[in-house]
């Protein structure tokens, strides 16, 4: 039986918690299954083949996962594009939305909740009807027009808050008090989803682990997944390290970059101003304190990219092929400070997290 407990104050929470009851805290699994290479099932060609590591049972899936690993080279580096905006809704959110949402089908649940820039909400909206339940999504009154028409493309019903993003977080937590949430920052299945990243890049890389990783970061359920999925292939005897973690953030919205640079446990709480990389404008990164702890364990940094370097990252990337949203942008705007920290023959990925067909029009 899986159980989840809470990480400040260890109380056991119920399958529908989405938080501490007893003090708030975030959720996590008591203890995961260990990585078992034999128990890959080689003809399941999607994050599915690790079904053996993942203690929720498949009810639904849209051929999440697997994908893929591009080799290229950008002002004169060597790199590797993990592709992750080409899963099913354009985001790697759908590896941790399907993880979750097959859990939350399993409760009997018919009504969920979600905030959302946009990615997530197009992941649970889709997932959702797919398992038949309806979705509500939160969204800025500001956010992508065309994300907003994916939601409801998928059959989610969107509501639209003024103000700044964390209001719909803070109307969305208000629904919550009454309908599940299915939450991409505080679901523990969420980031046991992203898990599976870091099994894919292993296998890619031919079965060893890469020198570095750098991703975007908001909340950072992707960074901890890919972190806590090579923690697990380390303790299984496959691979002699953990890679060196960069958690790339934008300088206006930079809590995690703060906590680092000041040695503190907790990311700096602070108002966040709006960034064209509107997928990490987060104010309160729920796992924020575990971000930095997998930074420091892994021998990594977490970056800040200035605001004007973005879009031109983003156009880079597409001139060598990537379609990626500018969120996924700043890990290759945060390039010339990585190549000061590692050398040149490290193998470094990035990793795109956003489709950019839902922006071409920047």
């Amino acid at each position: 039986m899986t159980t989840i407990i809470c990480t400040e104050c260890g109380a056991q929470a119920q399958p529908l918690d989405w938080r501490c009851t007893h003090c708030g805290g975030p959720l996590d699994f008591d203890e995961l299954p260990p990585f078992d290479a034999k128990a890959i099932i080689a003809g399941d060609f999607s994050l599915w083949r690790y079904r053996a590591m993942l203690p929720v049972k498949r009810r639904i899936s849209l051929g999440e996962g697997l994908t893929p690993l591009a080799k290229t080279k950008i002002d004169g580096r060597a790199l590797y594009i993990k592709q992750e905006y080409l899963n099913p809704t354009g985001s790697y959110k759908d590896r941790g939305t399907v993880t979750m949402m097959n859990h939350i089908a399993a409760q009997g649940v018919t009504e969920v909740v979600e905030d959302s820039s946009g990615n997530a909400g197009a992941s649970v909206a889709a997932y959702s009807s797919a398992a038949g339940i309806q979705a509500r999504i939160y969204v800025p009154e500001s956010g992508s027009p065309a994300k907003k028409a994916l939601i409801q493309a998928f059959g989610g019903t969107l509501v639209e808050v003024p103000g700044p993003q964390q209001a719909k977080t803070d109307a969305c937590e208000k629904a919550a008090e009454t309908t599940t949430y299915a939450s991409h920052a505080w679901s523990p299945y969420f980031t046991l989803g992203q898990m599976t990243a870091a099994y894919e890049l292993w296998e890619q890389f031919g079965k060893v682990a890469p020198d570095a990783i750098a991703t975007p970061v908001g909340h950072g359920g992707l960074f901890l997944g890919l972190a806590r999925g090579f923690r697990q292939l380390y303790n299984a005897g496959l691979v002699d390290k953990v890679p060196r973690m960069f958690a790339i953030q934008a300088a206006n919205s930079d809590p995690i970059v703060r906590g680092w640079e000041s040695g503190a446990d907790e990311p700096v709480l602070y108002e966040v101003q709006p960034t064209v990389a509107d997928g990490i404008i987060v104010k309160v990164p729920v796992r924020g304190k575990a971000v930095l702890s997998a930074i420091r364990e892994s021998d990594g940094a977490a970056l800040r990219v200035a605001e004007n370097t973005i879009v031109p990252a983003q156009e880079t990337l597409a001139r060598h092929g990537f379609i990626a949203e500018p969120t996924s942008a700043v890990t290759l705007a945060a390039l010339p400070q990585l190549r000061e920290i590692l050398p040149e023959t490290a193998s470094l990925v990035l990793v795109l997290t956003g489709n950019g067909l839902k922006n071409v029009e920047r």
